[in-house]
């Protein structure tokens, strides 16, 4: 009798949960969770308890008899396993239950497939799925593995995964030029804003924090949220209006999860590239969920592994309306003796607290202008016009000579890039510093 291949039919699915020790409520809800996401109908629920894996099934011989016994009982088309699994014990659960295994890696991959919409983020999946399939290339064609038996079974097995493989380098190789050169784009975007001392904002948290409900209400976008895991694949770049002396454009970037693996940590650079980058991180918080401490280390694990935990860091308590505190922040003084806003509490959803988040970051951004009182004669009106298009002027009078006293406020690089202009209002800025 030939191996069966892979079953392609249905999403009927039976979870499986390895688990040691207590309090394992809130990650089994959180895999139904990625499990409903990505689009699975779910049947029954096993919680597995063992304190090391085995090497053939991972969760032990007994308990993968109940997960086949389970999957026959269903008609179940699917089993997702919680965990990591190696090729081999993805392949022998399969074998046992007959239908297809998938582990957490391939789950969150193909939740990523399903949410990658632009060009950057539809090259970043299949270049993760295609490094993770290629340690389990040989289950596809285990109807081909003939090299050893007796007669009708000799086959060109070994040949065709040697072809296969192939295949594969050649297309990982020709999806990580092509990503190259998005990244190189991006890279010439951040370094044109930064000559013009725009500032960068990068929304990072766990996912389903609220982080794009945020996002959309401060920059008036529309990028898709939703009550989901991962409903933001991804990156988005808007310019951040209402923030006073400085531009600020603020990037929306993709969710953390618990136990999120390394290499997807590693092949999604590219979109966590705007925060590695960032100027100062929002990390954005679900203020209701209980387990937010757990999200919040989740959160700084992951920033950790992408070099951005130097980054300065303001937080964000979302979701006040469900978890019924008040909108405030919360100052505190550094080394130096300054004092800035490290915390506020908002609702994304009501827009309450908004304001006083927009003012922190104002505050923030604002510590390293610099401030310059100026008597403008009449004849220099388009150097007036020029400071307040930048929405530099903080306060300014009308003098018996027709001339304006004024007080202007901007980063060094704006006063830099003014003088650097090669006309009457840069010959004036470049003599005033």
């Amino acid at each position: 009798m030939l191996d069966q291949e892979r079953s392609k039919k249905g999403n009927r699915a039976i979870l499986v949960c390895p688990v040691t020790g207590l309090g394992h409520k809130e990650k089994v809800s959180e895999f139904s969770e990625l499990a409903l996401s990505a689009g699975a109908q779910i049947f029954d629920t096993l919680i597995t308890s063992r304190k090391f894996p085995e090497a053939k099934f991972f969760i032990g011989s007994g308990n993968a008899d109940k997960v086949a016994e389970t999957v026959a009982q269903h008609s179940a088309d699917l089993v997702l396993v919680d965990v990591p699994l190696s090729p081999v014990q993805e392949r022998n659960l399969e074998s046992l239950c007959q239908c297809r295994v998938l582990d957490r890696t391939s789950l969150i991959l193909d939740i990523f497939s399903q949410r990658a919409r632009s060009y950057e983020g539809m090259l970043q999946v299949e270049l993760a799925q295609l490094r993770h399939l290629a340690t389990r290339l040989v289950r596809g064609w285990t109807h081909l593995e003939r090299q050893k038996g007796g007669i009708g079974m000799r086959g060109p097995g070994e040949t065709q995964l040697e072809t296969d493989r192939r295949l594969l380098a050649i297309r990982v190789k020709k999806l990580k030029n092509k990503l190259n050169k998005v990244v190189k784009q991006r890279e010439q975007g951040r370094n044109s804003r930064k000559q013009s001392g725009t500032k960068m904002l990068a929304f990072v948290g766990y996912t389903n924090a609220g982080k794009s409900t945020l996002f959309n209400r401060l920059t008036e976008s529309k990028v898709y949220a939703a009550d989901q895991l991962f409903a933001t694949l991804d990156p988005t770049v808007r310019k951040l209006p209402g923030i006073q002396g400085t531009q600020v454009v603020a990037s929306d970037t993709v969710g953390f999860v618990r136990d999120l693996p390394h290499d997807l940590v590693a092949a999604f650079q590219a979109t966590l590239q705007e925060a590695i980058e960032a100027d100062l991180l929002i990390h954005v918080i679900d203020s209701s969920n209980p387990e937010q401490d757990e999200h919040i280390n989740e959160v700084k694990s992951v920033l950790k592994q992408i070099k951005a935990d130097k980054i300065p860091v303001l937080e964000v308590y979302n979701k006040i309306d469900l978890s019924g505190v008040e909108a405030r922040v919360h100052r505190q003084v550094n080394s130096n003796n300054e004092e800035f806003v490290t915390q506020c509490w908002l609702s994304a959803e009501t827009g309450e607290g908004v304001e006083k988040f927009l003012k922190a970051i104002e505050e923030r951004f604002n510590r390293t202008h610099v401030q310059k009182d100026i008597q403008l004669p009449a004849h220099m009106g388009k150097l007036r016009a020029l400071f307040y298009e930048m929405e530099a002027v903080r306060e300014e009078s009308f003098n018996d000579d027709n001339s304006w006293s004024l007080k202007v406020e901007l980063p060094p690089e704006k006063w830099n890039k003014i003088a650097a202009r090669n006309d009457e209002c840069g010959q004036f800025v470049h003599q005033l510093l």
